[in-house]
Parts: structure tokens; C-alpha cells; sequence
């Protein structure tokens, strides 16, 4: 099992040489991958809707970030966990991509999902309700712009004539993984996506959701076997013997990627390092 380290965007500062070192830390343990998560907007609370993070937690910018840590590391991948996509500008974040993609030597993989915030989709003046069906037509569209050749296409959300993407990704293309549990994005995840990150526990939820995706996957003439998965372990503490169970749970599941996903806070950079190396042995033992 692979294991991705979550960059503590919420927790590491903004001192670069500190970000760095934590990169550097995660690729000398071994992780496989870092994971980049995705906010433009802090909000505050307003009515009965309330903000999973707040205007006073730091989300640094997702591409940017993504581009530094690869000048400053050498083999790990890159992932965005997860970007919101329907937000976001098309050509734009294809554009992006395909330049973090050249800057790490073909190490970006995108992870994608459409959000739960919005009051971010306001904010950025993108449609909240048509965001699934957004997503899909941009997951097309950034395919045809990755491969450089000239893009004539004509959908319900982009219009583009004779249009292309230089440099290209170093690859012609960038794995899109998808993130996301509702049906609809299981079902698009299993029809368009390279693999699947959900935000789940191995029970009985979770099981269905992965025989949804693999049942999916078959009706769309695809091989659940070589379908791309990881699994996001949402834990409150630094407990390793509560992420063992979760993390062999998934490994029987056939999960290839295995990601600590902490919901506290963990302001000591010290402690940040230290749950680094406990979740790398949690794995290789």
C-alpha cells in the first residue's frame, strides 16, 4: 500500500523554509505522495449553515503550492486533494496543471470534487447547481487542451475555437481522481475518472459505496481491477493503534493509497514530523 502525506495547510505557517523542510521530511520517510487540499474563500457562519473551517484558518494556494514542493523535492507525487473544480476557470486550471506537471517532471496527479461550500460558489461567481454536470464537461475539455494540439469544442458550459495548451504535461495527460461519496459523483468518478478518494470509513457505508463504484465501473465496460483508489483516514488524535484498524481495513478492501487525514490541529511542527513517521510505520507494519 502507498501511502500520501497531507500537506497541514491549516497548521504549517507561511514561513517557506518550514514548508520546504516538511516536504523534504515526507519524502525521505518514503510517502509516495503529498496531498494539496483546496479553499480560495475563508467563511464565516451565517443562518443554520455552518463552515467546516473558518475566515482565521490558512489554505495556501493550491497550484502555487504544489508548483514550490516540487522545486524542492525530487521523486514524490503531487496530488490536489481535492480541487473544486466547477468553481474554477477551465482552460485555467488546465493551464495550470499541465505547467505544475512540467515543473515536477510529470509528478501531478489532480484530484478533483465539486465542493460543499456555497457560499465559496457565490463568492466566486460560479453556478452551485449545475456543478456536477460543470465537472464532467471540464474533465473533457482539459483532456483534448493536455494533449497540445488545437481544440475546437462546443458544449453547454465552454465554447473554444482552435485553441490549444503549451507546454503540454509531460505525459499528454494528468491522472483526474475523483473525490467525493453521493451517488452522482460515485457514478461520474466510474464513467470518466482515473481512480477515487473518498472521505469514508471502512464499514458497512463504505463498503457499499466501493461495490456502487466497482458495479459502476462494469457498467461502463471498465475494470474495477486497475481502477485507481485511496482512501482518506479521518482521524481526531494521534493515536496510532485507531489508525491501524482503518488502514488494514482498506489494504482488504484493495486499496492502493492510504492517506492520514487529521481533523485537529497540530500547530507544532515537531508533531506534524512525528505523525508523519508513526503513520508510515502504521502502514509498513
Amino acid at each position: 500500500m502507498q501511502i500520501s502525506a497531507f500537506f497541514p495547510t491549516r497548521d504549517i505557517g507561511t514561513d517557506p523554509a518550514r514548508m520546504r523542510d516538511w516536504a523534504q521530511a515526507a519524502e525521505d520517510l518514503g510517502y509516495d505522495h503529498i496531498e494539496v487540499p483546496d479553499h480560495v474563500f475563508g467563511a464565516t457562519a451565517r443562518g443554520d449553515w455552518k463552515p467546516v473551517y473558518t475566515d482565521k484558518d490558512t489554505f495556501h494556494e493550491t497550484f502555487t503550492t504544489m508548483a514550490f514542493l516540487a522545486a524542492v523535492t525530487k521523486k514524490v507525487g503531487l496530488t490536489s486533494g481535492v480541487l473544486i473544480l466547477p468553481q474554477r476557470q477551465t482552460g485555467l486550471v488546465a493551464k495550470q496543471a499541465a505547467q505544475v506537471d512540467v515543473l515536477s517532471g510529470g509528478r501531478l496527479r489532480l484530484g478533483v470534487g465539486v465542493g460543499w461550500n456555497h457560499v465559496e460558489y457565490q463568492a466566486l461567481n460560479a453556478q452551485w447547481t449545475a456543478r456536477g454536470a460543470m465537472q464532467s464537461e471540464q474533465i473533457d475539455v482539459m483532456r483534448r487542451l493536455w494533449t497540445g494540439e488545437l481544440v475546437t469544442f462546443q458544449g453547454k458550459f465552454h465554447t473554444l475555437d482552435s485553441v490549444n495548451i503549451l507546454p503540454a504535461p509531460v505525459r499528454k495527460s494528468i491522472p483526474i481522481w475523483f473525490g467525493g461519496s453521493s451517488d452522482a459523483a460515485i457514478r461520474r468518478a466510474a464513467r470518466i475518472g482515473d481512480g477515487w478518494m473518498p472521505i469514508m470509513a471502512p464499514d458497512d457505508a463504505g463498503k457499499a459505496a466501493l461495490d456502487k463504484l466497482r458495479g459502476y465501473l462494469r457498467e461502463y465496460g471498465r475494470a474495477p481491477d486497475t481502477y485507481g483508489l485511496e482512501a482518506w483516514i479521518r482521524v481526531t488524535g494521534p493515536d496510532p493503534s485507531v489508525w491501524a484498524p482503518q488502514v488494514e481495513a482498506w489494504r482488504a478492501l484493495g486499496v492502493q493509497i492510504a492517506t492520514l487525514y487529521p481533523v485537529y490541529t497540530i500547530p507544532n511542527y515537531d508533531a506534524q514530523i512525528d505523525m508523519l513517521r508513526r503513520f508510515k510505520e502504521t502502514v509498513s507494519g
